[in-house]
C-alpha cells in the first residue's frame, strides 16, 4: 500500500498552502503599516459617468468630525449662513446650487434611531475631497490654461491594475464635504454630543431651538439604553464614496459644474417615501405592523381575483371615482386611534421620541383586536353593499358626476374618526362592542352615515364643507365626539353642553348657522341627535 505522507501531490498542496499563509500575514503587515496612519484609509477605486470615486468606510466619530455640509463648500461661502448650516437663496446663489435645505428637526429622531435600535443600518454618503488650492486661481496646482494640473484626491495605488490602495485624508491639507449623505451626517453628529453630553437639544426644521432635551434618562427610561451600548457606538463603521472636487484636467468652473450636477441628482434620486410607503416598510411602529396585517388578510380589506383592489397602498387620500374602500396610511391612523386606547404604551411617552416595536405577543393580540373590529365593520350595511356595489357610488356626493349616496364610511376621515370613537367606547368606556354594532347597524340602515353634503346629515359642517363643496379633514376629532354622543358614551351635562356649541359652530357659515332642516337658525336653536 502506498505511503500517503510520501505522496508528493500531497507535498506539493501543503507547500502552496504555507505559502498563501505566509502571503496573507505579510499582507497583513503591511496593510497594518500603512493603515496604522491615520490620514489614510483603505478604498477601491470605481469610475462610472466619467468620474472616478473612491469606495471604503470610517468610523461615525471620524465621519462626524471629519466631513462638513455641502453647503460650506468655499464656492458658496459668501451665501452660507453657519447658524443654520444651509445657503441663503437669492439671485445670487440660486445658480451656484440647488438644494433642500437641512431640516433640523430630523436630527432628534436619527439620533434616537441610532442609540435605541440594535439594529440601526445607514447606507453609504457620497462626499467630495476638496484642497486649499482650488479656491486659490494663482495656486500652482493651475497651469496656464487655468486648468487642474492635479486631481484633489491623492490616491496610492497596492495592486497593478490600480483598483486598491490608500486614499490620503490628511486634515493638513484636505477638507471634506458630504454631497449625498447630509441627515445622516446631521444624526451622527448629533449622536457624537449626546454621548459626550448626555443631553440633545431639538431643532425647529430651520434649527431654532426648542426649549426641551432628549436625556440619557429618557432613552433608558423608553428604551431600556444602556450607557455602554452607547459608549460603542462611535466606533461603528459606516461606508463612505470618494470624489474629487476638481479632476486633473478641469477648469475650477467645469469642476464646480460637476460636482454641482451630481449633488443635484443624488438628491433628485432620493424621492421621499409617501406616507402610505413608510406604512408599509415601517417594523418598528406597532400600529403600521397591525395595519399592514389587517389590509392582506381580513376578508373585507384582503386582494381577490373577483374583485378590484380595496387597499390604495401608497396614497393618503382617495379619488372620488377610486374603486378602492380606503388607504394604507388610513387604515394605519384607525389601528392607532382604536388600538392605542389599549395600547398606549406603544406610543411613546415623549412626542420627540421614536417608537418601539411591540413584543410579539403584545402584537399578536393588537392584531386579533383590530381585526375583530373589521368582523364588526364587515356587518355594517353600508359595506354589504359591496358585494353589488362599486366604492364610488357609495363615495360620491349627490352632486358630482354620475351621483352617488356621499356615504362616510367610505371616506378614510370618516373611517378613522369611527374607529377612534370605538376605540374610547370599548377601551376607556368598557361598553359592549356587540351592542354598539346593534346600535351602528340601524343607524346605517336609516341612513345615518349617508347624504353628508345635506344640512339633514349629523356629518353636514363637520366631515363636509358647504362652503368648498368637499370633505373637511378638520371636523374628524368632532365627529369622533358625536359617535361616542350617539353611542351612549357621553352622560356629563357640561361635555354635552360644550358639544352642543362645538356642533352649532360647525354648522355655522359666514356667520349663518344652519339648522338641520335646512333653514338658518340662531346657534343655540341647533341641538344634539338622540342617542342611539
Amino acid at each position: 500500500m502506498k505511503d500517503s505522507a510520501s505522496d508528493p501531490t500531497n507535498d506539493i498542496a501543503s507547500e502552496y498552502l504555507q505559502r498563501e499563509i505566509k502571503d496573507q500575514q505579510l499582507l497583513a503587515l503591511l496593510l497594518e503599516k500603512f493603515l496604522g496612519r491615520k490620514d489614510r484609509i483603505l478604498v477601491q477605486k470605481t469610475e462610472m459617468g466619467g468620474t472616478e470615486a473612491y469606495v471604503g468606510s470610517v468610523t461615525l466619530e471620524w465621519f462626524a468630525g471629519r466631513v462638513h455640509f455641502a453647503s460650506g463648500l468655499p464656492l458658496l461661502q459668501k451665501k452660507y449662513n453657519p447658524e443654520t448650516d444651509n445657503i441663503e437663496i437669492d439671485a445670487d446663489s440660486i445658480d451656484e446650487i440647488q438644494q433642500r435645505p437641512l431640516d433640523w428637526s430630523r436630527q432628534a429622531p436619527l439620533v434616537q434611531y441610532l442609540a435605541a435600535r440594535k439594529n440601526h443600518k445607514f447606507p453609504p454618503v457620497l462626499v467630495v475631497i476638496n484642497q486649499p488650492w482650488v479656491d486659490n486661481p494663482k495656486a500652482a496646482e493651475w497651469d496656464s490654461q487655468g486648468r487642474a494640473t492635479k486631481s484633489t484626491t491623492e490616491f496610492t495605488p497596492l495592486d497593478k491594475d490600480d483598483k486598491v490602495g490608500l486614499l490620503n485624508l490628511s486634515e493638513e491639507n484636505v477638507t471634506i464635504y458630504a454631497l449625498d449623505g447630509q441627515h445622516r451626517l446631521m444624526g451622527v453628529q448629533g449622536l457624537m454630543e449626546f454621548i459626550k453630553t448626555g443631553k440633545l437639544q431639538r431643532y425647529k426644521k430651520d434649527k431654532t431651538a426648542y426649549e426641551t432635551f432628549i436625556t440619557l434618562a429618557d432613552l433608558v427610561e423608553q428604551y431600556r439604553v444602556e450607557p455602554a451600548y452607547l459608549q460603542s457606538l462611535p466606533k461603528e463603521k459606516i461606508g463612505i464614496e470618494f470624489i474629487c472636487a476638481v479632476a486633473a484636467g478641469e477648469t475650477r468652473e467645469e469642476a464646480r459644474r460637476r460636482v454641482r450636477s451630481i449633488f443635484v441628482h443624488v438628491n433628485l434620486m432620493a424621492a421621499p417615501l409617501s406616507k402610505g410607503q413608510l406604512a408599509q416598510l415601517n417594523e418598528d411602529d406597532g400600529f403600521s405592523i397591525v395595519a399592514r396585517k389587517i389590509a392582506v388578510n381580513h376578508p373585507l380589506l384582503e386582494q381577490q381575483e373577483t374583485r378590484k383592489p380595496r387597499v390604495n397602498w401608497n396614497s393618503a387620500t382617495v379619488a372620488a371615482n377610486s374603486t378602492v374602500l380606503t388607504t394604507l396610511q388610513a387604515l394605519k391612523e384607525m389601528s392607532e386611534r382604536y388600538l392605542g386606547q389599549k395600547y398606549s404604551h406603544w406610543k411613546p411617552l415623549d412626542k420627540g421620541l421614536i417608537p418601539m416595536r411591540p413584543e410579539d405577543e403584545e402584537l399578536y393580540e393588537g392584531i386579533q383586536e383590530f381585526h375583530k373590529l373589521f368582523d364588526s365593520l364587515a356587518t355594517l350595511p353600508s359595506y354589504k353593499l359591496l358585494e353589488d356595489e362599486g366604492t364610488p357610488a357609495l363615495r360620491r356626493f349627490s352632486f358630482e358626476k354620475d351621483g352617488g349616496e356621499g356615504n362616510m364610511l367610505f371616506r378614510p376621515v370618516g373611517q378613522v374618526a369611527l374607529a377612534q370613537a370605538l376605540g374610547i367606547l370599548v377601551f376607556k368606556k368598557g361598553l359592549s362592542s356587540a351592542d354598539i354594532f346593534k346600535k351602528l347597524q340601524k343607524f346605517d340602515r336609516s341612513g345615518g352615515f349617508s347624504g353628508m353634503e345635506y344640512p339633514q346629515s349629523l356629518w353636514y359642517g363637520i366631515l363636509y364643507d358647504p362652503n368648498k363643496k368637499r370633505v373637511q379633514v378638520a371636523g374628524r376629532d368632532l365627529a369622533a365626539k358625536l359617535l361616542i354622543y350617539i353611542l351612549g358614551g357621553i352622560q356629563d351635562q357640561m361635555e354635552r353642553a360644550e358639544l352642543r356649541k362645538d356642533l352649532a359652530k360647525a354648522r355655522t357659515v359666514e356667520n349663518k348657522t344652519i339648522g338641520f332642516d335646512g333653514k338658518f337658525v340662531e346657534p343655540k336653536q341647533v341641538g344634539l341627535p338622540s342617542v342611539l
